[in-house]
């Protein structure tokens, strides 16, 4: 039976298509009925506390096989990776680095590419891990906790906040309300990217934050 799914704060496609027992998120994402969804979502894995999702019936599906034969059947899925760029206090990449990701309670070894990225694959029911580096900069650990799944579309005012704080330059709530703390975070911003000084994060500055954040 086809249901709605309202979307709660953390989820991606992936984990809500596990729950439902589809193995494909794209058997939900591109059903008919989530078109306009899918349009005003163009990231499954970007999405918006309160958005409903159309969850279509599970198909059966008939194969023919031999009797008294051994058959094997590989399901179909799509793996997730979590992607990183570190980045030093000048904004410059932490290329070569070595770091420490805990996933789940497992610990990876891992060590940036020349640009500052770092890339693990995830399961689709990962909500946090903990990233643990050196920058070259300061005697001491850096420890970042990181919430998957968490990061709201940049239309929304705590998608831009996350933004600005994932760049450093807004350290606050990232709630709904719109105060001085932001207005200057988005000013700053807006200076370094060559866009109007307004300290509104309209459709300009909102293209350019996704832009320069990755996503």
């Amino acid at each position: 039976m086809a249901a709605t799914h309202k979307v709660k704060q953390g989820e991606s496609l992936s984990n809500i298509a596990k729950q439902y027992g589809f193995t494909d998120w794209k058997k939900i994402y591109d059903h008919p009925d989530n078109k306009e969804f899918k349009k005003k979502r163009p990231n499954p894995n970007i999405l918006f506390p309160g958005d409903k999702i159309q969850i279509p019936e599970k198909e059966a599906k008939e194969e023919n096989c031999s009797t008294e034969k051994r058959h094997r059947f590989q399901l179909s899925g799509r793996s997730l990776k979590l992607r990183l760029a570190l980045k030093d206090f000048g904004s410059e990449p932490l290329a070569n680095t070595p770091c420490e990701l805990d996933l789940d309670g497992t610990v990876y070894e891992l060590t940036t590419d020349g640009d500052g990225l770092i890339e693990q694959p995830i399961t689709n029911t990962a909500e946090k891990a903990l990233l643990r580096f050196k920058d070259p900069l300061v005697p001491f650990d850096i420890v970042i906790p990181i919430q998957i799944g968490h990061l709201d579309p940049i239309e929304e005012i705590t998608g831009q906040k996350a933004r600005l704080s994932n760049l450093g330059y807004y350290f606050g709530p990232v709630d709904t309300e719109e105060d001085e703390k932001f207005r200057i975070a988005v000013q700053e911003f807006q200076c370094d990217n060559d866009l109007k000084v307004d300290g509104l994060c309209g459709p300009k500055t909102q293209e350019k934050l996704k832009e320069i954040h990755g996503c």
